[in-house]
């Protein structure tokens, strides 16, 4: 089943709603820097198992979050269930345990990454709410234990799924810690009742050593158990009944893995992910024969498979497939669901419209659209089966029209060594006539894969205030196959740097970009790339913005704050980014830190005083080296923020100064 890309299957700019035309006279109105970057106003919408009910979390106009439940078949019938009165607190999942119970997770917002999350569980009338997970709440926890009551389990479990067969139970996680990292070591699967808070086994006997992470069956049974040790990536598996394990697989992480485990369907097949031709591809496994198909079930061709199923619970049926090539999109199994989809498309033309199913699907009289484009942040909509009548839930951030920002293309271009880099373009609004201010916009990871077709609300911002935004999919960004991933290992200032100023070029060449005001931006990575190309390219690039940016690879392996593992310490970074020993001289040239007086161009940085990824000691040395030749430079510190902005307050400032400080470095022509 080849999958196509996006942009070779449909004209969209030519098919547009009348909602994305032109704007007639003059330039669109800017729109606030709140607009784009507070809270969504709704998230985490979640169907019930049968489709009677539609749970999400709204944010209510006196700046609190409330979890609200409303009938599928008339939504202005809506439950509050809980009011959010902590500053600190935000509901960040919700899930259905059954049709008439639902649990949600909330996340400490003051903590990074360790104990911050608290598991609750409600009928959905309101009543009998349980605190399943007590997280680390510091001087909050007699304020939350004065709400909630029934506190049985410690931080050192956390919510993995619910269950799917009508039961009050959910899957828990309990994590072990080796008392050397800070992430924990390994875990184990318990399934733990909402109600009587009982804790059950989900298997019993011994389990295999340093598991990361879980795959269960349809009946909730763990089968698949992967586990990271030295440098190995291994897959065990165990028949439904069985108290032994099995290995499955077991390869060098990054070299000679052979397949990845990704889901069960009802059948009880295994789904794994595979390369074929180069990309990563979808294969049924057999776990009797302990063999692959010969073929991939599906594959998308210049793209790796990622994706999810969409699966019915009751039946067993695999009924389709969500999946992202340069855009996302679906493919149905399911002739009905085949139908419905064209329907919905045909009435939301434009936009990628993703349509997900009840668990019992076949018995489900709504179906779930969550709708955007380049233009449009991701919309909720149900979709009534028997009528086909559409009921929006909500926007995200419903106070961006799609006049105000810009149209976005995916491309490739060709690096200096002939390699060919994916890249997303987003013009300004309006689409203004000639060469624009630019900025090559850097994703984070780096191992990771950037963007998308869809809603960008970084690259939207920056196009509505008139920029050319360029996010190139530098080698070593995984989802554009195996070739292109490991070209970038070790590669870090070099030629995955060099990537980034062939983008910047291969724009000037289009007319794009104006050669005189480029500028670089990025966070993590991306800032360590925004600093590193300053200095190798003070020609091409006039400014930049950075946060939370390493400023140097010694350090990562070095420094007692961070949050790295001793099994990526001393495997997987020195696979990815380089040997501390042996690399030592590429470290010293491709460290900002260590070239910090290079940088004579105007820079904002920030960081978040609690950042454990990438700790602060990074920004602080830098600004201190920087300082000496440079007066450009503008640094902040968040002291209430992580690795990145979790608090709206400071979100929404970083960005109001990002916006002041490319209207003086870039925007006008010097």
């Amino acid at each position: 089943m080849p999958i196509s890309p996006f942009f070779q299957r449909l004209t969209m700019l030519a098919a547009m709603s009348c909602s994305y035309a032109p704007v007639a006279h003059g330039a669109p109105a800017l729109p606030e820097v709140a607009s784009f970057f507070k809270a969504a106003e709704i998230s985490n919408v979640e169907l019930s198992p049968k489709g009677g009910y539609v749970a999400s979390t709204l944010m209510l106009p006196d700046g609190t979050q409330a979890l609200v439940v409303r009938d599928s078949t008339d939504p202005t019938k809506m439950k509050v269930l809980t009011r959010n009165a902590i500053a600190d607190a935000r509901v960040v999942s919700v899930h259905w345990i059954n049709e008439q119970r639902l649990g949600f997770t909330v996340k400490n917002m003051r903590i990074e990454f360790e104990g911050n999350w608290d598991e609750f569980a409600v009928d959905r009338d309101g009543e009998r709410r349980t605190h399943l997970i007590a997280g680390n709440w510091g001087h909050h926890q007699e304020s939350i234990g004065s709400r909630f009551v029934n506190r049985t389990l410690t931080a050192e479990y956390g919510f993995y799924d619910a269950t799917h067969d009508g039961s009050d139970d959910i899957l828990v996680e309990k994590y072990t810690w080796n008392h050397t990292d800070r992430a924990p070591d390994h875990s184990r699967l318990y399934r733990l009742n909402t109600r009587t808070q009982v804790l059950r086994h989900t298997f019993e006997g011994a389990q295999p050593e340093g598991v990361k992470s879980w795959i269960t069956d349809s009946k909730d049974v763990p089968r698949v158990a992967s586990s990271v040790l030295k440098g190995r990536c291994i897959s065990s598996y165990r028949n439904a009944d069985d108290t032994e394990w099995k290995e499955l697989s077991n390869g060098v992480c990054f070299g000679d893995q052979r397949f990845t485990p990704l889901f069960f369907d009802g059948a009880d097949t295994l789904f794994v992910r595979a390369v074929h031709k180069g990309y990563g591809a979808l294969f049924r496994y057999n776990l009797k024969t302990l063999k692959m198909d010969a073929e991939p079930l599906v594959e998308t061709p210049g793209f790796d498979f990622s994706g999810s199923a969409e699966i019915d619970h009751v039946t067993g049926r695999l009924l389709g497939f969500h999946l992202l090539t340069d855009a996302g999109t679906t493919v149905w199994m399911d002739p009905k669901l085949k139908a419905e989809q064209a329907r919905i498309d045909a009435a939301l033309p434009g936009t990628i419209n993703s349509v997900s199913c009840a668990q019992d699907c076949s018995a489900s009289p709504v179906l779930l659209i969550t709708s955007s484009s380049d233009r449009q942040p991701r919309q909720y909509i149900l979709y009534t089966r028997a009528t086909g009548a559409m009921i929006g839930l909500g926007s995200t951030l419903p106070d961006i029209k799609a006049s105000q920002v810009g149209e976005r293309s995916f491309h490739h271009y060709k690096a200096r060594d002939g390699r060919m880099i994916p890249v997303y373009v987003t013009h300004p609004a309006g689409k203004p006539a000639g060469p624009q201010a630019t900025v090559v916009l850097i994703h984070g990871g780096p191992h990771v894969r950037g963007s998308s077709w869809e809603w960008d609300r970084e690259a939207a911002f920056l196009s509505s205030r008139g920029y050319l935004v360029i996010q190139p999919e530098f080698r070593g960004t995984t989802g554009y196959g195996a070739d292109h991933f490991s070209a970038g290992w070790r590669q870090w200032g070099l030629s995955m740097q060099d990537d980034l100023s062939d983008a910047a070029r291969w724009a000037i060449a289009q007319k794009w970009a104006d050669p005189q005001r480029v500028a670089l931006m990025g966070a993590s990575y991306g800032g360590y790339a925004t600093l590193m190309g300053l200095i190798k390219e003070p020609a091409l690039f006039r400014a930049g913005v950075e946060w939370a940016g390493v400023t140097d690879i010694q350090l990562m392996f070095s420094s007692t704050e961070s949050d790295a593992s001793e099994e990526s310490l001393g495997y997987g970074m020195r696979t990815l980014i380089g040997d501390p020993e042996r690399d030592a001289q590429q470290f010293s040239q491709t460290s900002p830190l260590l070239r910090a007086a290079e940088l004579k161009q105007p820079l904002l940085m920030a960081h978040g005083a609690n950042d454990r990824r990438v700790p602060p000691e990074h920004a602080k040395k830098f600004a201190d080296a920087v300082r000496v030749a440079n007066p450009q430079l503008t640094s902040i510190m968040y002291n209430d923020e992580g690795h990145g902005w979790r608090h709206d307050k400071n979100n929404i400032d970083f960005w109001s100064k990002v916006e002041s400080f490319l209207d003086q470095h870039l925007k006008q022509a010097h």
